[in-house]
């Protein structure tokens, strides 16, 4: 597969922000704002489309029904030619790719592992009437993320994986912070922001899990949310028990599961 210009299919762009599902990773890629990838089974007329998130997420979209393009996404699965440096987890749309995908990646199960996404939808609610406050006497304190917050704060799911730099983040996005005893232990912040959604990023530091700081994190962030009128967006692995719980403590519902494919390197 040779990767096309992002920002070279409109109706791309216009076809993902009506998406039954969530596809605002996608949707970064191809308005530009990130630096992903974009292959398609024919540039000159495509009709289907493979959406790579330098986080690590891609979207494989439209028609299904094109072999030679299902032999180059499997090639690209088992990383025959080696353009995958990490592993990447796949989802697809519409349902017609998944009894594919199944045969395609039943060739070399040790390659693809099985998993659900899962889409939430947020009930405002249920959320306000389990909405907790931060102790009085806990030792901490809640701020805007910062530059210095951006640049120095550690993990997996952190604004740096979603944002080019600190500056862009901090003039497009939002996002607060959680220090404890005067050190940053938490995160919560816009992964995706348009005028009507924002999606929610979420990280700990290791020494300060089980502390409930991922939950204050984010419900100040709800809170900027319903403040502006933007609905908050919640989408996790199926296996990530932690961000399940944790979005359910915040009115979130699951509303959809799809397959979800961890490409291994």
């Amino acid at each position: 597969m040779k990767p096309s210009d992002p920002t070279a299919y409109p109706e791309l762009a216009a076809s993902l922000k009506s998406a039954p599902i969530n596809t605002l990773f996608a949707q970064a890629v191809v308005e530009g704002k990130v630096n992903g990838k974009v292959y398609t089974d024919n540039p000159a007329d495509p009709g289907a489309f493979y959406i790579i998130h330098p986080y690590g997420m891609s979207l494989l979209w439209g028609e299904s029904n094109d072999k030679a393009f299902h032999d180059e996404i499997r090639d690209y699965a088992f990383n025959v030619r080696g353009h995958r440096k990490g592993d990447e987890w796949l989802q697809a749309f519409p349902g017609s790719w998944d009894s594919l995908l199944e045969g395609l990646f039943r060739e070399e199960p040790k390659r693809v592992e099985t998993d659900r996404r899962l889409n939430f939808k947020f009930n405002a609610d249920k959320y306000s009437a389990q909405r907790k406050a931060v102790p009085a006497d806990a030792p901490i304190q809640i701020t805007t993320v910062t530059r210095e917050a951006f640049n120095s704060m550690t993990g997996t799911v952190i604004p740096a994986s979603f944002w080019n730099n600190a500056d862009e983040f901090v003039s497009r996005s939002i996002g607060y912070s959680v220090y404890y005893d005067q050190a940053l232990a938490a995160i919560a912040f816009a992964a995706f922001i348009d005028p009507e959604v924002l999606e929610i990023g979420i990280e700990t530091c290791a020494p300060y899990r089980g502390k409930g700081l991922a939950y204050h994190a984010c419900a100040v962030l709800i809170d900027y949310c319903l403040e502006k009128g933007l609905e908050p967006i919640w989408a996790c692995r199926g296996s990530n028990t932690g961000s399940r719980k944790l979005a359910q403590q915040l009115g979130f519902e699951v509303s959809k599961e799809l397959p979800f494919y961890r490409l291994r390197i």
